[in-house]
Protein backbone atom coordinates (compact mmCIF):
# COMPACT_ATOMS: atom_id res chain seq x y z
CA UNK A 1 0.00 0.00 0.00
CA UNK A 2 1.57 3.26 -1.35
CA UNK A 3 0.86 6.58 0.59
CA UNK A 4 2.05 9.67 -0.31
CA UNK A 5 4.21 12.03 1.89
CA UNK A 6 4.32 15.98 0.74
CA UNK A 7 4.86 19.50 2.29
CA UNK A 8 8.73 19.05 2.77
CA UNK A 9 11.08 22.03 2.03
CA UNK A 10 13.75 23.84 3.11
CA UNK A 11 13.48 25.95 6.63
CA UNK A 12 15.83 27.68 8.80
CA UNK A 13 16.66 26.15 12.67
CA UNK A 14 13.72 26.96 14.52
CA UNK A 15 11.71 27.00 11.91
CA UNK A 16 8.29 24.73 11.07
CA UNK A 17 6.90 23.14 8.61
CA UNK A 18 3.08 20.68 7.96
CA UNK A 19 3.45 17.49 6.09
CA UNK A 20 0.74 15.71 4.90
CA UNK A 21 -0.02 11.52 4.33
CA UNK A 22 -2.62 10.74 1.97
CA UNK A 23 -4.10 7.53 -0.05
CA UNK A 24 -6.75 7.04 -2.60
CA UNK A 25 -6.83 3.44 -2.34
CA UNK A 26 -7.80 2.91 1.45
CA UNK A 27 -9.59 5.38 4.43
CA UNK A 28 -7.34 6.04 7.66
CA UNK A 29 -10.12 5.02 9.82
CA UNK A 30 -9.26 1.77 9.91
CA UNK A 31 -5.22 2.01 10.32
CA UNK A 32 -2.81 3.12 12.46
CA UNK A 33 -0.33 5.64 10.67
CA UNK A 34 3.15 6.18 11.49
CA UNK A 35 5.43 8.81 10.40
CA UNK A 36 9.32 8.39 9.65
CA UNK A 37 12.20 9.56 9.29
CA UNK A 38 15.58 8.63 6.84
CA UNK A 39 19.10 9.90 6.41
CA UNK A 40 21.46 8.11 4.36
CA UNK A 41 23.39 5.55 5.97
CA UNK A 42 21.14 5.70 8.77
CA UNK A 43 18.20 2.76 9.52
CA UNK A 44 14.47 4.77 9.36
CA UNK A 45 12.71 5.87 12.87
CA UNK A 46 9.72 6.23 13.59
CA UNK A 47 8.76 10.27 14.98
CA UNK A 48 5.14 10.02 15.37
CA UNK A 49 2.24 7.81 15.47
CA UNK A 50 -1.91 7.96 16.15
CA UNK A 51 -3.82 5.32 16.21
CA UNK A 52 -7.43 4.82 14.47
CA UNK A 53 -8.34 2.40 17.82
CA UNK A 54 -8.62 5.00 20.50
CA UNK A 55 -6.88 8.19 18.92
CA UNK A 56 -4.32 8.14 20.72
CA UNK A 57 -0.77 9.70 19.80
CA UNK A 58 3.05 8.60 20.31
CA UNK A 59 6.23 9.99 20.04
CA UNK A 60 9.94 9.41 20.92
CA UNK A 61 11.40 11.59 23.44
CA UNK A 62 13.59 13.24 20.55
CA UNK A 63 10.86 14.64 19.27
CA UNK A 64 7.87 15.48 21.70
CA UNK A 65 6.68 18.52 22.59
CA UNK A 66 8.26 19.29 19.02
CA UNK A 67 6.52 17.46 16.43
CA UNK A 68 2.35 16.94 16.30
CA UNK A 69 0.65 14.37 14.46
CA UNK A 70 -3.22 14.80 13.55
CA UNK A 71 -5.53 13.07 11.01
CA UNK A 72 -8.22 14.84 9.36
CA UNK A 73 -10.82 11.73 8.25
CA UNK A 74 -12.65 14.15 6.26
CA UNK A 75 -9.67 14.57 4.14
CA UNK A 76 -8.43 11.02 4.74
CA UNK A 77 -4.70 12.90 5.15
CA UNK A 78 -2.57 12.25 8.49
CA UNK A 79 -0.20 15.56 9.57
CA UNK A 80 3.35 16.15 10.79
CA UNK A 81 3.10 19.29 12.01
CA UNK A 82 7.10 19.85 12.99
CA UNK A 83 8.27 23.34 15.19
CA UNK A 84 11.48 24.49 16.47
CA UNK A 85 13.29 22.40 13.87
CA UNK A 86 16.92 22.01 13.80
CA UNK A 87 19.62 20.59 10.92
CA UNK A 88 19.69 17.22 12.95
CA UNK A 89 16.11 17.02 11.82
CA UNK A 90 17.01 16.95 8.32
CA UNK A 91 15.81 13.83 6.24
CA UNK A 92 13.56 12.10 4.01
CA UNK A 93 10.12 12.04 5.98
CA UNK A 94 7.61 9.16 4.97
CA UNK A 95 4.76 7.79 6.44
CA UNK A 96 3.31 4.06 6.85
CA UNK A 97 0.96 1.61 8.19
CA UNK A 98 1.36 -1.27 10.28
CA UNK A 99 2.12 -4.93 8.93
CA UNK A 100 -0.59 -7.36 9.00
CA UNK A 101 -1.90 -8.45 11.72
CA UNK A 102 -1.32 -5.17 13.16
CA UNK A 103 -3.62 -2.55 11.56
CA UNK A 104 -4.51 0.04 13.56
CA UNK A 105 -2.34 0.86 16.84
CA UNK A 106 0.77 2.13 17.83
CA UNK A 107 3.21 0.80 19.90
CA UNK A 108 6.78 -1.09 20.61
CA UNK A 109 7.02 -3.74 18.77
CA UNK A 110 4.57 -3.17 15.87
CA UNK A 111 6.36 -3.75 12.77
CA UNK A 112 5.12 -1.03 9.87
CA UNK A 113 4.98 -1.46 6.30
CA UNK A 114 8.24 0.27 4.04
CA UNK A 115 6.41 3.98 3.51
CA UNK A 116 5.58 4.97 -0.10
CA UNK A 117 7.87 8.05 -1.52
CA UNK A 118 9.01 10.35 1.16
CA UNK A 119 9.46 14.13 1.47
CA UNK A 120 12.57 15.77 1.70
CA UNK A 121 12.84 18.20 5.14
CA UNK A 122 16.46 20.31 5.13
CA UNK A 123 17.01 22.50 7.93
CA UNK A 124 19.90 24.97 7.44
CA UNK A 125 21.15 28.66 7.63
Amino acid sequence: VQLQASGGGSVQPGGSLKLSCTTSTFSFEYYAIAWFRQVPGKGREQIACISSYDGSTHYPDFVRGRFTISKDSSKNTVYLQMTRLNPEDTAVYSCATPKPPYRDRCGDGIPFASGGQGTQVTVSS
